[in-house]
């Protein structure tokens, strides 16, 4: 069938998904026998079900679909902005628990939206910019600084200092997610 599209674009296209296609293949080959079930692997795997089993261990019940709204927007806008930092290689992981995109699943499907929802639920007449500053020293100043000592997050032209004000934003907004007056009181 004949498209709009210019059928030499779609050729050169095609043939940059066959890059990646290889390369993608290469990089699982070496994941399934460096990384898989080795001790970087096993600590991702732990860092991406301990939080979400205590989370639902100790989460607010009633607040259960309120902080859901908050975790999952953390979830979504940090696995996009991991994806480009990525792209563009401004840092990268080892030790994944899957050899794929999302970057890093446990640090953006588990940490930050459950550590957001904790501190959502816990105080929650507290000031959102103090939780907010709380919230990015622990993640740009000991969180990242920590996966990168352990040898999980490797920056190539990136700077805490540059995170500080994203995770901010972050917090800011889902807390205001939070608050949405279609939900119960916390």
């Amino acid at each position: 069938m004949k498209t709009l599209q210019d059928p030499q674009k779609i050729k050169q296209i095609g043939d940059f998904y066959i890059e990646l296609k290889k390369i993608h293949h290469k990089y699982f080959d070496f994941w399934l026998h460096d990384t898989f079930l080795h001790w970087d692997f096993l600590l991702s795997l732990s860092l991406a079900v301990i939080p979400w089993l205590l989370w639902f261990k100790f989460r607010k019940r009633e607040s259960t679909f309120r902080l859901l709204l908050a975790g999952f927007f953390v979830l979504i806008i940090s696995s996009w902005l991991d994806f480009w930092g990525t792209m563009y290689g401004l840092w990268y992981y080892t030790g994944k628990v899957l050899p794929s995109m999302p970057s890093f699943i446990p640090w953006d499907f588990c940490l930050l939206p459950v550590t957001i929802m904790f501190m959502v639920q816990y105080k929650p007449k507290t000031s959102p910019i103090l939780k907010g500053l709380i919230f990015s020293c622990l993640t740009s100043f000991i969180g990242e600084p920590l996966f990168k000592w352990i040898g999980i997050y490797v920056q190539v032209n990136w700077s805490i200092f540059y995170s500080f004000p994203i995770y901010f934003l972050i917090y800011l907004v889902a807390h205001r997610l939070s608050r949405v007056k279609a939900f119960d009181e916390l």
